[in-house]
């Protein structure tokens, strides 16, 4: 003990400053950023605690004393009692399910007099320790199904929780946790089967009324239906070394298809889809036939990714139109591409490209944005703040604050690479894949290239929860990691 109490006083020269000055910079311009998304003409005191910039100020002043009080506890502390704080985070979470308030249709907010908290933006550390803890366990394997599935119920269950309180947007964050879980040993066709998902989506449902050439046959179901084909085939190639069979499953499904497309635009015109089902239930017990006579298991796992995948999209389509609420659905075509909608669930984006194409190269400086001043965009200092960002600071501005998210992450990726314990590890890809996924999302949210699912912008929008959530996020991992020259004893 006595060595380790000598090399306390090393732990603040161990601090990656470079890290906490971008943590700063960042602050520094996201409260630029509220001044000017949430000043109305005529204000004549920014610091005002009665102004939503004056309140930021109090809240960055708070994440700053907090990111201190963090750097003091001992590095294992987060170690020790990883699985008691993501306990209470859990009965937290559920208790907010039952939460009576009810803000903008979400029941995620503890009201605790003028106090208001968010739950699910401190889970996300809660879930990130405790993943780390299990997978840092001797013996652990991400290999081992047991192991896998493990893993993945401590991030899913958090993320259900949150779905129950009608906040859909805040639990598509965990999704990043997968980004973690591929540095860690996860099988990449884990990660292929949830890309091959996403496009059997956007393809299938953005081009499901499309009719091809003078046929019946809807688009987007005959490409999906010869994409699940092609990657079953390239699958078999990949993960069974066996060339001959993939490419018998690649020339048959491709050519039955083919001569039914002929068929149906040169004889008589019908629904090809029901002939790739057909070929698809071929396929199907074709490899049943190849699991149960060679024996090797990656023919069942093939088997049931073509029988998910084709699962999956009629199921998809049936939640999209049956199941989901309307306003959903609306933004889901809106960003499909399907209906334009510029005055109903179009509307924030439409707005916000507006606001940052106005600003052009150099922007119109602090404070002298006309679409955020006059109010054209909605929740322009929470979700969509960095039209703000766009407009006033024009596209110098935005390619800076991009960058500094960038040298975040970079720092990031370093910091966890030169942990010593896998804990520490595991940790840092959490953060990095938490903090990658709110960047990517809510910027492209903003220019209209993803879902509008409404998570924050790291240490830029506007609030309490949102941002003592990332500071601690970060700050754990910055004492973590100032703690891996450290003799133990």
């Amino acid at each position: 003990m006595g060595q380790q109490t000598d090399k306390q006083p090393s732990v603040l020269r161990s601090l990656d400053w470079w890290t906490i000055g971008i943590y700063l910079a960042l602050l520094a311009f996201g409260w630029l950023s509220v001044c000017g998304a949430s000043y109305t003409y005529g204000d004549t005191d920014i610091f005002s605690l009665s102004t939503r910039s004056g309140m930021q100020i109090v809240w960055i002043g708070t994440s700053i004393c907090l990111g201190f009080v963090l750097l003091m506890l001992d590095d294992r502390f987060y170690d020790t009692f990883a699985y008691i704080i993501y306990a209470i985070l859990l009965l937290l979470l559920f208790a907010t399910i039952f939460n009576p308030h009810e803000i903008k249709g979400s029941r995620s907010w503890l009201v605790l007099g003028p106090l208001r908290l968010q739950p699910a933006e401190f889970a996300k550390f809660a879930t990130a320790l405790a993943v780390s803890k299990l997978m840092s366990t001797y013996g652990f394997n991400m290999h081992r199904w047991k192991d896998m599935a493990a893993a993945f119920a401590v991030v899913l269950l958090p993320m259900l929780f949150i779905v129950a309180q009608k906040e859909t947007g805040s639990a598509l964050v965990y999704i990043s946790f997968f980004l973690m879980f591929y540095r860690e040993g996860m099988t990449g066709s884990v990660l292929f089967t949830g890309v091959a998902m996403v496009i059997y989506f956007v393809v299938g449902i953005r081009y499901e009324e499309a009719l091809m050439f003078d046929t019946t046959t809807s688009i987007g179901k005959f490409a999906v239906l010869l994409l699940v084909q092609i990657f079953t085939s390239g699958m078999v190639y990949v993960y069974c070394k066996d060339k001959q069979q993939a490419l018998t499953i690649l020339v048959y499904s491709v050519g039955i298809t083919l001569l039914a497309l002929l068929f149906a635009v040169f004889v008589i015109p019908f629904d090809i889809v029901w002939v790739q089902l057909a070929v698809s239930a071929g396929l199907v017990g074709y490899l049943v036939y190849l699991w149960m006579n060679r024996r090797i298991k990656h023919y069942l796992y093939i088997l049931l990714f073509t029988i998910g995948s084709i699962a999956f999209f009629y199921s998809a389509d049936y939640v999209l139109n049956n199941i989901m609420e309307p306003h959903q659905r609306v933004r889901i075509n809106v960003l499909l591409g399907l209906d334009e909608d510029l005055a109903g669930a179009g509307y924030n984006v439409h707005q916000s490209e507006i606001a940052i194409g106005s600003g052009g190269l150099k922007g119109k400086g602090f404070l002298n944005g006309t679409q955020t001043k006059l109010k054209f965009v909605p929740e322009q200092d929470t979700d969509f703040i960095f039209c703000t960002v766009g407009e006033e600071e024009g596209f110098l501005g935005s390619a800076g604050v991009l960058l500094l998210f960038l040298a975040l992450i970079l720092r990031l990726i370093k910091m966890a690479e030169r942990q010593p314990f896998k804990f520490g590890r595991v940790y840092g890809y959490c953060v990095l894949s938490i903090f990658l996924f709110h960047v990517f999302i809510n910027v492209g949210m903003v220019l209209g290239l993803t879902p509008v699912i409404g998570i924050p912008l790291p240490f830029f929008s506007y609030g309490g929860s949102s941002l003592w959530g990332f500071t601690i996020l970060l700050f754990i991992f910055l004492r973590i990691d100032a703690g891996r020259n450290l003799i133990r004893t």
